[in-house]
């Protein structure tokens, strides 16, 4: 019933051939095996572009693509370049860490160990099993297990919540990273988080364990000692590591104690050797409330007050006093004062006491002075000499001092304190209210500084 199909001509055959011949040379490669097929790529000339190279006989093709690989990544579900993610995790580097401050204000509220503990057992022994088990010891180990599983996540949750939350130290503002080194000590802070950390992988590894026990049981008596012996594990862990959750608890009241300071707030640090009457004028200028008594090391920290002037509120801050040695000899309270000044932009009232009565020397006063000038130059500055009521006509030399009656300017200091010093007295208000009009003068060319130099930044965010 098929008739076949008559042959061409040599004429239209050899038209088809030639018409045909790409098509021909494809139908070929289709046809061979692809195991018996060698591809090599090569280039002969630029004009030539790419050959497919079967056996001993070179095709040339018109059309060329370049295989390419990409790597992708998952993230929340969804698949995302890896080089796109990279970037995207650079990015978020560097908006962590950018200058900004109150990271201690949003730590998670700390459970104690103990109220822990009770409040997981109490909830998990409140479950119960699933209903519809009719059989005694299946209904039992159901009951077991899934009271062991409630234990677990009950004492998990907290635990990975304050990892969570918690902030990482190196993406703090420089200034609160050295007030968690300073106050907590070096790595700390650091250890404390693992230890948290150790702990809650523990309680999800023997309380998986022990559900997974007590569901394999073949007896409601089985089951209920397996509970038994799985509440009482984990409540021996706690026991025992639980002092990791009261040290992150100590760790959360010490930094949310820490003073607040606003960046784009001027700020007035008092600057100076231990009991100069940093903390007198503390009090005079702004709203802390320091103590003030006749021992070195007063201020046991950075303490905070405001000043409130034509309308305007500024920031003063106290600080622990600095004694003249080298800077790897200094205690954490000398740091403190130094971590300040390095990563806080703040306007310095340096302060002086030349009446003998701090315990450290004029020259040494001298000698740290010019030190802390020279390091912090690019500060707001105001000298003070403080207790100019006991100053006396002679100035006052210590016995260990070194008498170099040839430095002219260390003979000066040891009379007037440095070129421009305020003489004030708290006892009989002497300079008070030039001091305040000078104080109130810094901090308004701070202010000044501080919104040119938030001008500056957002100008080169826009051309980035």
């Amino acid at each position: 019933n098929f008739r076949k199909k008559p042959k061409p001509s040599n004429g239209s055959h050899n038209l088809e051939r030639g018409g045909m011949s790409g098509t021909s040379s494809l139908l070929q490669l289709w046809q061979i095996p692809s195991t018996k097929l060698l591809f090599r790529r090569s280039s002969f000339s630029k004009d030539a572009g790419s050959y497919v190279v079967l056996g001993t006989k070179i095709y040339p093709t018109k059309f060329r693509k370049e295989m390419q690989t990409t790597a992708y990544e998952v993230v929340n579900g969804s698949y995302v370049l890896a080089a796109q993610t990279k970037q995207q995790n650079e990015l978020k580097d560097k908006a962590t860490t950018v200058e900004t401050v109150g990271a201690f204000q949003n730590l998670p509220m700390v459970m104690p160990s103990v109220d822990i503990l009770y409040s997981a057992m109490r909830k998990a022994k409140r479950v119960s099993p699933t209903k519809g088990i009719a059989n005694v010891a299946k209904r039992e180990r159901n009951r077991g297990a899934k009271q062991l599983d409630a234990l677990m996540k009950e004492l998990a949750i907290p635990l990975r919540t304050y990892k969570e939350n918690f902030p990482n130290k190196k993406y703090l503002h420089p200034y609160e990273r050295s007030l968690i080194e300073l106050t907590l000590g070096d790595g700390n802070y650091e250890e404390v988080l693992r230890n948290v950390d150790a702990l809650r992988k523990k309680v999800v590894s023997v309380g998986k364990e022990h559900a997974s026990l007590c569901a394999k049981s073949m007896s409601k008596r089985e089951a209920e000692e397996r509970l038994s012996e799985g509440m009482k594990k984990l409540e021996e862990i706690f026991h025992r590591e639980g002092k990791a959750v009261d040290d992150l608890l100590n760790i959360a009241k010490t930094l949310r104690a820490m003073p607040v300071v606003d960046l784009e707030t001027p700020t007035l640090c008092l600057v100076g050797a231990p009991n100069v009457g940093k903390s007198s004028l503390v009090r005079i200028l702004s709203s802390g409330k320091p103590e003030v008594c006749n021992y070195p090391f007063t201020t046991k920290g950075i303490l905070m007050g405001h000043i409130a002037l034509s309308y305007q509120n500024f920031q003063v801050t106290d600080t622990p006093g600095i004694l003249r040695r080298r800077d790897e000899d200094r205690n954490n309270l000398e740091k403190l004062t130094l971590a300040v000044l390095s990563h806080l932009p703040t306007a310095i009232l340096y302060v002086h006491d030349l009446s003998g009565e701090c315990g450290t020397s004029p020259s040494d006063q001298f000698i740290i002075y010019k030190e802390i000038r020279e390091r912090f130059s690019d500060h707001l500055w105001l000298d003070v000499v403080s207790k100019c009521d006991l100053l006396q006509e002679s100035p006052v030399v210590f016995i260990t001092e070194d008498g170099d009656g040839d430095h002219l300017e260390l003979a000066r200091y040891r009379k007037m304190g440095p070129n421009g010093a305020i003489h004030v007295s708290v006892k009989n208000e002497t300079g008070i209210n030039e001091l305040k009009s000078r104080v109130h003068e810094l901090l308004v060319c701070q202010f000044a500084r501080i919104k040119s130099r938030k001008g500056n930044q957002e100008n080169l965010e826009v051309l980035k």
